[in-house]
């Protein structure tokens, strides 16, 4: 592997970003390129293959091919070089959109298949023009854009293997896409790059490739002995026309293939023109087997003469419950070709066979009366998995109706509460998957059933004055009553809600507010305070329920310091609870007897 990170300058001119794809060859890094503004996707190859001096000769040689290949649906290649003595990279244009392996996956529609492997197409012909050769067309060496232009990348590139193989000596590229010559190490011309563009079509069509293996031996191996099923076998709205244009892509034997990219780009035209109708490519005009073929038809009717007594019968293998694949095999081991596959919904996983035609002991198909007689061909029925139905409208049904009538449409059903303001309580909002949609029977489908609105958490004011409670609450969307109640607290204060703080209601609920009046309304007797302390005196008249208020009292008499000198109202006054009992207390100020003159009591100020 190469040593490149993200930041490195590649050769002083391209700054890495980030690696954008990785092979079994090289790593491929979107890069800035210091000299241009522009980005580059950089290919950086492995550096074990810097060891091999015919490999880096050959990339070099096959690289300024490709560079030379100036074409809208070809990839152009900036540059080329030794980033240091183990590493070797190739600058190409940085291309946005998304890989045919991408849309492959998400599916296409003939037309959509057809334009892009005509593009193609037209980069191979263009190519080949000039006398390169692929040798690793696929899916993921194709980008298509916004605008479904398709750019083929790597023409060239991969010629560059050691003789066309890895190290491990299996062939370079992806087996699924190599013609049966490539695979088997042969010398590789146009025709092996248009076998693997039929192979690229043949998935764009049925999506999936004609062999699958689970060795790229198994592929090859297959590719060489058998003939693939048509795509339309597995998608009906393949054409017949379309069928025949794959087919002659996918001859085994080079020869039988298109001669060249621009008679595959007809055949296709002519595909889509005519779907019913499609025509081989030209040949030759020989009169020769007009003579064969009288000589053969009176071979025939003797044969035929000979064989009228003849019948003939074969037991046909049951190959229902196996898988397609398996099925078709099982079938060829016996001497039986399949003649088509045709798809229902059945509740069997997909591609499991339901159905064969014909099935066990039958007759031979002797078209001459019981001479050179065959196996009859097999018609298979397999399944797509259940079907696809669509999906009642439930919605203002109540919870259990609903349920029960998609249960009865063929669905597994959820139940979901969601809060709704315009559905009531109980009754069912909408399904997910929506009404009106189609989806496979046995899905799962979510019904949303409405709780009534969303509610709101009552908010806590119990502390508050009346006012601020007020605001808090309507400011959730909620409204308020209050009623009054004598407390302890102070009057005007809120001192219980209903419902308590925290409870879920309903937007515009009201809540219930108790606010204190303060202390129910009782007279106290004002008792007797003089020459009690203060803190005594401040005690009893609070035990009562009154409200003392301290002033000073300057004194010269000693005893009197700290004592209640008088009271205001005096004692045995009766007042309301709550009400204020001002007392004066002295505060000893001892005489100066060097001092001549008065020095009359002065009053002090009010202590809180």
């Amino acid at each position: 592997m190469s040593s490149v990170r993200e930041g490195t300058v590649v050769d002083g001119r391209y700054r890495v970003e980030r690696r954008i794809g990785s092979g079994g060859m090289a790593d491929v890094w979107l890069a800035d390129d210091l000299d241009l503004p522009r980005k580059v996707a950089l290919k950086i190859l492995h550096a074990h293959y810097a060891r091999d001096p015919q490999f880096i000769e050959r990339f070099r040689r096959e690289a300024e091919a490709a560079a030379g290949l100036q074409h809208t649906n070809i990839v152009p290649i900036f540059d080329r070089g030794q980033m240091d003595q183990d590493t070797y990279y190739i600058a190409m244009a940085w291309l946005e959109g998304s890989t045919l392996r991408d849309l492959i996956n998400i599916g296409m529609t003939p037309e959509e298949s057809v334009s892009i492997v005509r593009q193609i197409l037209e980069a191979a012909g263009f190519a080949h023009s000039r006398g390169v050769i692929h040798r690793d067309l696929k899916p993921l060496n194709v980008i298509v854009d916004a605008t479904g232009k398709a750019t083929v990348t790597d023409f060239g590139i991969a010629r560059a293997g050691v003789s066309d193989m890895t190290e491990t000596g299996s062939v370079m590229g992806t087996a699924n896409y190599l013609s049966p010559e490539q695979a088997q190490g042969m010398d590789v011309g146009p025709q092996s790059d248009l076998y693997s563009v039929g192979v690229v079509l043949y998935e764009c069509l049925a999506g999936r490739v004609p062999f699958e293996g689970e060795t790229a031996v198994a592929v090859a191996l297959r590719q060489a002995t058998e003939d693939p099923l048509p795509p339309s076998a597995y998608n009906p709205s393949v054409s017949p026309a379309l069928d025949a244009v794959v087919m002659c892509a996918l001859a085994r034997q080079p020869y039988e293939r298109f001669p060249d990219a621009y008679s595959f780009i007809a055949a296709l035209d002519a595909a889509m023109a005519d779907p019913n109708a499609y025509v081989v490519p030209e040949e030759k005009e020989n009169n020769w087997w007009k003579w064969a073929l009288a000589i053969l038809a009176t071979v025939l009717l003797i044969l035929a003469i000979v064989g009228l007594a003849r019948s003939n019968t074969t037991d046909v293998p049951d190959v229902t419950g196996n898988d397609l694949n398996t099925a078709i095999s099982l079938l060829r081991q016996d001497g039986f070709t399949v003649s088509g596959v045709n798809h229902v919904s059945r509740n069997a996983p997909r591609d499991r066979v339901v159905k064969q035609d014909p099935a066990g002991e039958t007759d031979k198909d002797c078209s001459l009366v019981g001479w050179f007689c065959k196996n009859p061909e097999v018609q298979l029925t397999v399944s797509d998995g259940p079907g696809k139905i669509e999906i009642p409208d439930v919605s203002g049904e109540t919870s259990q109706d609903g349920q029960t009538q998609l249960e009865e449409a063929g669905f597994v059903v959820t139940a979901t509460e969601q809060s709704s303001s315009d559905v009531d309580e109980g009754l069912v909002i909408e399904t997910d998957p929506a009404a009106g949609e189609n989806a496979r029977k046995g899905a799962e489908v979510t019904m949303y059933v409405s709780s009534g609105a969303k509610q709101v958490a009552v908010p806590p004011v119990v502390g508050q004055t009346l006012g601020g409670a007020g605001q808090t609450i309507e400011s959730k969307g909620l409204q308020f009553t209050s009623t009054t109640e004598q407390s302890d607290r102070p009057a005007g204060e809120v001192i219980s809600q209903s419902p308590n703080a925290g409870t879920k209601v309903d937007p515009g609920s009201n809540v219930e507010l108790v606010v204190s009046e303060g202390q129910p309304d009782s007279s106290v007797t004002v008792p007797s305070l003089v020459n009690l302390t203060q803190s005594a005196a401040e005690s009893k008249l609070r035990g009562l329920g009154l409200v003392p208020t301290v002033q000073t009292q300057d004194t010269t008499t000693e005893s009197q310091d700290g004592k209640v000198l008088s009271q205001s109202p005096d004692s045995g006054t009766s007042l309301a609870a709550g009400s204020q009992v001002v007392i004066t207390v002295g505060s000893f100020t001892p005489t100066d007897t060097g001092t001549t003159g008065g020095g009359g009591a002065g009053t002090g100020g009010i202590t809180p």
